[in-house]
């Protein structure tokens, strides 16, 4: 790693430190300091875009895989099929019933002592800690239950409202699977974005 590539990294963990502290960080604080970041992606849904940053300090492979994933498309129109209310919104599998992932394949566990806290974004997985592959969540709310037993690997730094906003399961909802889900339009790294 460069020098220049580790001093812009620890600066948007400072800034992420920060817009965890103080609950969201105000949005253009935080999108203009790291709108060209290698890590930053926008995922954008029916009600706006979500900024994500990425933390490959954390977990190296999964993020990669991500990356890998988000620059071929494969996460576009992809459904969140499974959203609970308080807790989180889950997306990236392409049969959509949450038993799907890509052609990749599945990634080791890099579990980590960051915080599920709200607008942390895990992977998903089965019971197996080294089933991950394309599907993520992001947290509508802290979720320390989470904590060591599933991979961190972003951050929401802007478009929370966005993330409330998406489809809900009904109350009792088995597996809290969401009936005619929200999707997403689109996810793309910031750089080269269009």
């Amino acid at each position: 790693m460069k020098f220049g590539n580790t001093l812009g990294l620890n600066r948007r963990i400072a800034l992420l430190s920060l817009a965890a502290l103080i609950g969201t960080a105000p949005a253009a604080f935080v999108t203009g300091a790291l709108a060209a970041d290698e890590n930053t992606v926008f995922l954008d849904t029916k009600d706006g875009r979500v900024t994500i940053e990425l933390r490959p300090d954390l977990a190296p492979k999964h993020v990669a895989q991500l990356k890998t994933l988000i620059k071929k498309g494969f996460y576009n129109g992809l459904k969140f099929h499974r959203v609970m209310d308080g807790f989180m919104a889950q997306t990236g599998d392409p049969k959509g019933n949450g038993t799907g992932g890509s052609d990749l394949p599945n990634i080791p566990a890099e579990f980590s002592q960051s915080p599920f806290r709200r607008g942390t974004v895990g992977m998903a997985r089965s019971s197996d800690p080294n089933s991950a592959n394309s599907q993520f969540f992001i947290c509508l709310g802290d979720a320390p239950f989470l904590n060591g037993q599933y991979t961190v690997v972003g951050l929401v730094s802007s478009g929370m409202e966005a993330v409330d906003a998406i489809k809900k399961a009904a109350p009792g909802a088995p597996g809290g699977a969401v009936q005619n889900p929200d999707k997403i339009v689109k996810m793309q790294m910031a750089q080269g974005a269009k």
